[in-house]
């Protein structure tokens, strides 16, 4: 059953409510027994919190966590995931939810990322998809997409009118919206970056993680995951969360301190590019609840991190960037101290740029 966030009408499935709120799974499973994890069987380790059954998957999941001393934290290498991205975590839960109502096409709105995880789950799950896209995209990411045999639909204009332009497809009953920015399934498999987080260092949590925040899907998934954990009394804390937007396409940041403070252009950080998050409400509470931030960024430091980042051996995409560039941020601006123990999750890999 899913429960509207904003007026709590209940539905057996749709993906928004008649209100124009969000959705979430009503009732999500909360374990009350002690850790039992075995990493082999990769995020669905965590079934015990996750409201669908494993029906479409490809092993993803545990993803490495390493020590990053240049940057005085750990980096949770979520670029090798199969599709080369974290959207993976939400892809396997959105399309085995799929695969359970018995959905023949699912159709979703993306600058890349997520389009390639869905087509890619999608096709794992033998579920016909049409990926709606910016005509802009970038031809490494479009191939992700087209080879795993969904369609591409090219949508001129603003991010906001490639979403506009799904949603109308949704509205007219051409497929099942497999969103990453509306689809609950989808939040739940990004909870479980958190609770994976905290089994790789023994039940105990950061005392902050930064995230590239667009449409939120790693943050507020974060934010559940870690709130799951504690409820079930399998860890005692929860970190901060600081989110790290793209200048220019900060609402949240202009939410928290601002128009000036969310200003600036960030062409570099493609993958963030949202003004009108869907469930920006949520964040605005995580952000609350945590004693969490926002902080925008402009280009040249996102290009600035990124080139440190290869040369340190990680080989990501620049959007991913965004999240160190900020770490370093709130360091000088005095939000984080230079001791606080701190875990920044790399997103999606270069190899698609």
């Amino acid at each position: 059953m899913l429960v509207c966030s904003v007026c709590g009408r209940e539905y057996a499935d749709r993906w928004r409510c008649s209100c124009g709120g969000p959705l979430d799974f009503a009732e999500p499973p909360r374990p009350a027994g002690p850790p039992d994890v075995d990493a082999r069987d990769g995020l669905w380790a965590f079934d015990d919190f996750l409201p669908v059954d494993r029906e479409v998957s490809l092993g993803e999941g545990f993803s490495p966590l390493v020590a990053a001393p240049d940057w005085d934290c750990q980096f949770k290498l979520e670029y090798v995931f199969p599709s080369g991205s974290f959207k993976d975590r939400g892809a396997t839960t959105t399309l085995s939810r799929a695969a359970g109502l018995g959905v023949e096409h699912v159709v979703e709105d993306s600058s890349g990322n997520a389009g390639a995880a869905i087509a890619t789950y999608a096709a794992r799950a033998g579920i016909d998809a049409s990926i709606y896209v910016p005509a802009s995209v970038k031809d490494s990411k479009l191939r992700a997409i087209e080879r795993s045999g969904a369609e591409v639909v090219r949508v001129e204009g603003s991010r906001q009118a490639v979403t506009d332009a799904c949603i109308d497809a949704v509205e007219a009953g051409d497929g099942w919206y497999a969103s990453h920015a509306w689809n609950p399934a989808f939040f739940a498999g990004t909870a479980t970056f958190a609770m994976e987080v905290a089994a790789q260092r023994d039940w105990s949590v950061p005392d902050a993680v930064v995230t590239p925040l667009g449409h939120g899907t790693l943050f507020l998934g974060a934010y559940r995951g870690f709130s799951a954990l504690k409820e079930a009394g399998w860890t005692d804390a929860m970190p901060r969360l600081l989110g790290a937007q793209a200048a220019g396409y900060a609402p949240i940041v202009e939410e928290l301190h601002g128009p000036e403070a969310a200003a600036g252009d960030n062409d570099a950080a493609d993958g963030i590019q949202i003004r009108q998050p869907a469930r920006k409400q949520q964040l605005l509470g995580a952000i609350d609840a945590t004693g969490g931030d926002a902080i925008a960024l402009d280009a040249e430091a996102v290009e600035e991190a990124l080139g440190r980042l290869h040369r340190g051996g990680f080989y990501t995409e620049p959007t991913c960037a965004v999240a160190p560039a900020a770490l370093d941020a709130y360091r000088e601006r005095g939000v984080l101290d230079a001791d606080a123990d701190v875990v920044v999750p790399l997103t999606g890999s270069g190899l698609k740029t």
